[in-house]
C-alpha cells in the first residue's frame, strides 16, 4: 500500500498592511505620485495603501508633495504614527504644525495663480502668437488667453499667448476659452505688475471684440 504524501504545510497567514506607512526611501526606484518625479533613495515619503487590479500595495508620494495636496491623509498618519510602520523608523521628520504650515503655502500660491485673461510683458523674445504665429518681441506687451484643449474625455482651458491685434481674431475660433463678455474686468483685475496706462493702451490696440455667441444685445467694452 502506498505510502500517504504528506500535505504541505499551511502558509502562515500575511501580515495585514497599514493604512499609512511614513519612511525613507529605500530605493530611487518610486515614484511621486503627486508631483511624478522619482523619490531618492533616503527621502521620506509618504505610502498610502490601496487596492486596485493587481492587489494590495502603496502608492508613494514624497511627504512634502502629500503636505501640499493630501493633507487629509497626512493628518491620519501623523494621528496613527505611520512612521512606526516602516521597516526602518526614520529617526527625524517634520512635525505636523510644520506639514501644516507647507499646506498653507502652497494653498496661498494656489489662491494667488493668475486667471485667465490677462497682459503681461513677454519675458524672452521666443514666444510665437499662437494666433498668427509670429515670433513675439522681448519686452513687449502680450496677451494671455485660453484655449480649451482636450484631455481623453475632459477638456481644460489652457493659457496661449497672442500679440494685441490678434485677440478679436482668436476669440472667434471654436477652441477659444475666453469670451468678450466681461473682458476688460478681467484684464485690469488679472493684469499684475502693469500700469493703468498700459492695460488702456492694450485695449485700445485690442479694438472691438466679437459678441458672445448668444448674447445679441450684450455692450460694448
Amino acid at each position: 500500500m502506498a505510502s500517504e504524501v504528506p500535505s504541505p504545510p499551511a502558509k502562515a497567514p500575511e501580515p495585514e498592511l497599514a493604512p499609512y506607512v511614513l519612511e525613507g526611501a529605500r530605493s530611487s526606484r518610486s515614484k511621486c505620485k503627486s508631483c511624478r518625479k522619482k523619490i531618492d533613495k533616503g527621502v521620506l515619503r509618504l505610502g498610502v495603501l490601496i487596492e486596485g487590479p493587481y492587489g494590495i500595495g502603496y502608492l508613494w508620494h514624497h511627504l512634502t508633495c502629500a503636505a501640499k495636496r493630501r493633507l487629509d491623509d497626512v493628518e491620519e498618519a501623523y494621528a496613527t504614527e505611520a512612521w512606526k510602520q516602516a521597516k526602518e523608523p526614520p529617526e527625524e521628520y517634520p512635525t505636523i504644525e510644520e506639514l501644516r504650515k507647507v499646506n498653507e503655502e502652497a494653498e496661498e500660491k494656489r489662491q494667488a495663480r493668475k486667471q485667465i485673461p490677462w497682459f503681461e510683458v513677454d519675458p524672452s523674445g521666443r514666444a510665437k502668437c499662437k494666433n498668427c504665429g509670429d515670433i513675439m518681441e522681448k519686452g513687449s506687451l502680450r496677451v494671455v488667453l485660453g484655449r480649451e484643449v482636450e484631455f481623453g474625455t475632459q477638456y481644460r482651458t489652457m493659457p496661449i499667448h497672442v500679440h494685441p491685434a490678434c485677440v478679436a481674431e482668436e476669440m472667434e475660433k471654436a477652441d477659444c476659452g475666453t469670451e468678450a463678455d466681461g473682458f476688460e474686468h478681467s484684464v485690469r483685475q488679472n493684469s499684475q505688475g502693469l500700469s493703468e496706462e498700459q492695460i488702456d493702451s492694450l485695449l485700445k490696440e485690442i479694438g472691438e471684440l466679437p459678441e458672445s455667441e448668444g448674447d445679441d444685445d450684450a455692450p460694448p467694452l
